[in-house]
């Protein structure tokens, strides 16, 4: 797997995990504690994305 074809796929989770996340509130009880896991995982998938691209752009 290539850096950017790894990149791809974690932007992929990061917009289902956003999409979750809106899903998730749309509901008339929605369980904050899901909630709040669902967006410490699309933080730390964002960090890891720009992570992996600092690096690709250190690198070249």
């Amino acid at each position: 797997m290539t850096v950017m074809s790894h990149l791809a796929e974690l932007v992929q989770k990061h917009q289902a995990l956003e999409r979750s996340i809106e899903q998730e509130m749309a509901r008339p009880y929605a369980d904050a504690a899901r909630v709040s896991d669902l967006k410490k995982k699309k933080l730390r998938l964002k960090e890891t994305i720009e992570r992996i691209r600092m690096d690709s752009v250190a690198i070249h």
